[in-house]
């Protein structure tokens, strides 16, 4: 029989993970009903809790929390395990904890900083948009490592390490327009992000407004909030849908690399051959790029580099060394097989040619 894990009884309670916590620890911000409701079904389900992650809380622990969302995203493995290491290094614990992507991070980290007694935090992924109030209500230093936010989103009040998400999609675009093409379009997260989706589709579309080129909605696909994700089934998804619309492309630009290959799917089922008929290109540099036929042309980031830098940043301000500050690291440009000089070649399966409407 499977382990009963904690995020099973939140399901099960239709809660979240840090409703349960509270449930278990005898917090009183928690409604009677539902307290009791979660520790009936904990009582039922045989679910036994970590104890010696509860007891961090009863001790002064050296330990940090590591708060991920978006656990499944391929991108994040290697920094999840840099992270880790790096911690570990520092004669520290690392608590790694995943986020639903309903869930309200800070207010996880509030809780887990209540009950673990942390030293300090890291955010990894999601969108780091909380006003400023809620943030001081951390207690300790905290690092948000690959996430972009917008100037207007408020800023945040902690460290930051990433890649200058704009300026690094604008070179894998502009790369793209250097080939001849001038219909690209572009898979991108959902029309209401504020994070690196947005960063990177601004870099879109200055590269094209660079190239004088005119900027096309026809060619945007967007993440549905409810169903996509940073995923190879939501890269297929999305260009399937843009497919079935009839667009006009001849190079294709996905804000992630798993995006784009999941995009190659679908292109290949119809009948599409890339670079052939149209070039394909992502964002991140993952290794199953390479392997790839053919392999992917992307904007690799230093995710070994941001990983380090997260957490040596993160322990400089825990031990009042180095004031919050936001550390950009240089993507490098990857070209590989899946992009070629534009062609004309008539009406494809794209939907069109390619021709200079534009």
């Amino acid at each position: 029989m499977d382990t009963v894990t904690i995020k099973d009884i939140a399901r099960k309670c239709g809660v979240g993970v840090s409703t349960v916590s509270r449930a278990m620890n005898n917090h009183p911000d928690i409604n009677p009903k539902t307290k009791e409701m979660i520790l009936q079904v904990i009582a039922e389900s045989g679910f036994v809790p970590n104890n010696s992650a509860r007891n961090l809380k009863r001790v002064d622990a050296r330990a940090v929390a590591l708060l991920v969302k978006g656990m499944d995203n391929m991108f994040f493995t290697d920094i999840i395990h840099t992270i880790e290491k790096e911690t570990q290094e520092q004669k520290y614990s690392c608590i790694l904890q995943q986020v639903e992507e309903d869930e309200n991070e800070l207010e996880l980290a509030l809780e887990l900083v209540k009950e673990k007694r942390l030293r300090g935090i890291i955010f990894l992924g999601g969108n780091f948009a909380h006003p400023e109030e809620l943030q001081r209500r951390l207690t300790v230093p905290f690092v948000i490592s690959t996430i972009g936010q917008l100037e207007k989103a408020g800023g945040y009040i902690g460290g930051s390490v990433s890649v200058d998400n704009r300026k690094e999609s604008f070179k894998i675009v502009d790369y793209l327009c250097s080939l001849g093409h001038r219909q690209i379009a572009v898979l991108t997260s959902a029309e209401d992000d504020e994070s690196i989706g947005k960063l990177r589709l601004d870099g879109y579309r200055q590269a094209l407004e660079n190239r004088g080129i005119a900027f096309d909605p026809s060619l945007v696909v967007y993440m549905e909030p409810e169903i996509d994700r940073y995923s190879l089934a939501s890269g297929y998804r999305m260009t399937k849908k843009l497919l079935e619309a009839g667009a006009r492309f001849s190079a294709l630009y996905a804000t992630a690399d798993t995006l784009a290959l999941g995009a190659c799917r679908a292109l290949k089922e119809a009948g599409v051959e890339v670079p052939a008929d149209c070039s394909v290109a992502g964002f991140d540099g993952l290794d199953a790029g390479k392997y790839y036929i053919p392999s992917l042309t992307t904007l690799e980031q230093p995710a070994e580099e941001i990983a380090e830098a997260t957490v040596r940043h993160l322990f400089q301000l825990i031990r009042k060394k180095e004031k919050p500050r936001r550390l950009f690291f240089e993507g490098k440009l990857v070209v590989r097989e899946s992009t070629q000089e534009y062609r004309t070649r008539g009406d494809s399966a794209t939907g069109g040619n390619h021709g200079r409407e534009n």
